[in-house]
């Protein structure tokens, strides 16, 4: 008579054993923190001279248009290595399209707006562009935080020192791009639906959402009852 042998697990991939994910979050903070302040932290490049009769073109613009490969390929390998679930990925695609053609209208627009302002213009650069690139960050967000919020912490991945300022800097981008780019309430909504996510999963991973999200609600909310409204910093004189 043939043993029985006891049942083995069949292996899963629903958690990660190593920090490779938290490096390639870390690598998508920073990029975002970089790359969406390209135009203003750039700025004094100058212009790229002549181009034909089209007029001139600021270097910032030509390197901005890396931004979307910057930070949509580090949110990729962030689930990739995390083995995000399929509902994650498709959320992810949906963000990672919408961000890009956001993205794209808004640097034409603005690139543009420079040399030859109109209504036009200005409706797809700070309008449209705007709302589409930020509306699309945000499901890219949810897509990694559906992925990660959940799962234990691991520690030693990273210093506390460096989680500590990834956060503070996502959280100062969040608020100005959010002031710069017209998005002010939408921005408030959604950075208060990230708290409220990392409240619930505290005792987590999801407790960084406090540290990213709080910081900015509290800046956005703060700044918009010391003006009575939101008016872009660059508006009042403050860049």
């Amino acid at each position: 008579m043939t043993p029985t042998r006891p049942n083995t697990p069949t292996p899963t991939h629903t958690t990660v054993p190593t920090g490779r994910p938290l490096l390639w979050l870390a690598a998508t903070a920073a990029a975002y923190a970089l790359t969406h302040h390209i135009g203003f932290g750039l700025a004094g490049l100058g212009t790229t001279g002549t181009t034909g009769t089209t007029g001139e073109t600021r270097w910032a613009d030509w390197i901005d248009l890396t931004t979307p490969y910057t930070l949509l390929l580090t949110a990729a390998a962030t689930l990739h290595t995390a083995h995000a679930a399929r509902r994650a990925w498709a959320l992810y695609l949906t963000g990672a399209i919408t961000y890009a053609e956001g993205h794209g209208i808004h640097l034409a627009a603005n690139s543009v707006g420079n040399v030859a302002p109109s209504d036009t213009a200005h409706l797809w650069d700070e309008t449209v562009g705007h709302y589409l690139w930020y509306t699309g960050l945000a499901l890219v967000l949810t897509a990694l935080a559906a992925t990660l919020a959940r799962r234990p912490p691991v520690h030693g991945a990273l210093p506390a020192l460096t989680t500590a300022l990834l956060c503070a800097t996502t959280a100062f981008t969040w608020t100005s791009n959010a002031l710069e780019g017209r998005y002010a309430i939408p921005g408030i909504a959604l950075a208060a639906a990230f708290t409220l996510w990392g409240l619930l999963t505290r005792r987590t991973f999801g407790r960084t959402l406090i540290l990213a999200f709080a910081p900015a609600l509290i800046m956005l909310t703060g700044y918009g009852i010391w003006h009575h409204g939101f008016p872009e910093p660059s508006d009042i004189g403050w860049v």
